[in-house]
């Protein structure tokens, strides 16, 4: 896993995710009630910069390149819905793809390019929270090596 804290434009992100960990970790039992309020203009422009500009298309038809060519209104418009809980995620493009070593196809579903950017900000922040209960896990379960 790369260390977030230590890329440029990602600073507050990284803080963000910091504070989350510190508090799983120093207050497992503490639930998280709120996580929407760490999704802001900065992380969602830092996973415009992650995202891949060859993916298919959205049912809006908008491409990452697009996206970019009005990034700063683009973000303003979509940070703005989210504050007024207006933000709804749209329908996903439905298309089928060969299924390897089959004759058979698989659902495949798209979601629109917004859509991708909110829910890699929430999967980040979900990993922060996740992650270490999962390792925890995995190292107890472990079967140890003599």
């Amino acid at each position: 896993m790369r260390n977030i804290l230590h890329i440029r434009g990602e600073e507050r992100m990284g803080t963000n995710l910091a504070r989350i960990a510190e508090v799983v970790k120093n207050r497992p039992k503490e639930k998280l009630q709120t996580l929407v309020h760490h999704i802001n203009a900065d992380t969602l422009k830092e996973k415009h910069r992650e995202m891949a500009g060859d993916k298919a298309v959205g049912v809006d038809g908008m491409t990452k390149a697009e996206y970019h060519e009005n990034l700063d209104p683009n973000i303003e418009e979509l940070m703005d819905r989210m504050k007024r809980q207006a933000y709804k995620p749209q329908a996903v493009r439905r298309t089928h793809i060969p299924k390897p070593g089959s004759t058979k196809m698989r659902p495949l579903g798209i979601p629109s390019y917004e859509d991708k950017l909110v829910q890699g900000v929430m999967a980040d922040i979900l990993n922060t929270i996740y992650e270490p209960v999962f390792l925890a896990q995995f190292i107890y379960l472990r079967p140890s090596v003599a």
